[in-house]
């Protein structure tokens, strides 16, 4: 897929694209995310961007989003007042304004998740400690995707993934999500080269 077919396909109203990945950002690879963020804000009008406003890939493509229009760059945190110095977001969404028992579909798909499943049942049922807050991330990063009653899904997902150990913590759990609700995503291996397009 190029860029301008990315573009021609997804830039419509109520189009949401995921831009994110890994905490990790190889130091040669930080402006690469700072620049395609600012290349889809500038080249595109209508579509929003989604973030979960983590530390790393999530950050710099944020950075890039903002420069140039941060009123459609939208983040979900896992609780209210997360990372809120770094928040380039105009608009923010907290789990902590999400009634998650009233989401079935967001716990169950998160389930999906095995090394967290126990800590999901334990978070939505109230009991909320610093073991259990771990489901919150999980449960953000599933509701990225596939949305709320309040939340849009999303439509596209463009990842900075780790190709040497691809597809493994949150950066795959949400590309996982996408995957199993036909979500195309792409990871550098493509818009790598849209930065020379």
């Amino acid at each position: 897929m190029t860029l301008k077919e990315f573009i021609d396909e997804y830039d419509h109203e109520n189009s949401i694209v995921l831009l994110e990945g890994k905490r990790n950002v190889i130091d040669n690879d930080k402006d690469k995310l700072i620049n395609l963020g600012k290349l889809l804000a500038t080249k595109t009008k209508k579509m929003t961007f989604r973030s979960g406003n983590a530390d790393g890939a999530d950050y710099f493509f944020s950075i890039g989003v903002a420069s140039v229009d941060n009123s459609r760059l939208q983040v979900i945190t896992p609780y209210s007042g997360h990372r809120h110095k770094t928040n380039q977001a105009y608009k923010t969404v907290s789990l902590d304004n999400i009634k998650i028992a009233a989401e079935p579909e967001v716990v169950y798909q998160s389930k999906q998740n095995k090394k967290t499943e126990k800590l999901i049942d334990q978070y939505v049922s109230g009991d909320i400690n610093r073991y259990s807050i771990k489901a919150a991330y999980i449960l953000r990063d599933t509701i990225k995707v596939i949305g709320t009653a309040d939340i849009k899904p999303a439509t596209f997902g463009i990842f900075y993934d780790d190709t040497f150990n691809p597809k493994t913590g949150g950066t795959g759990h949400t590309m996982n999500i996408c995957e199993r609700n036909n979500i195309p995503i792409i990871d550098q291996t493509i818009w790598f080269r849209w930065l020379a397009e």
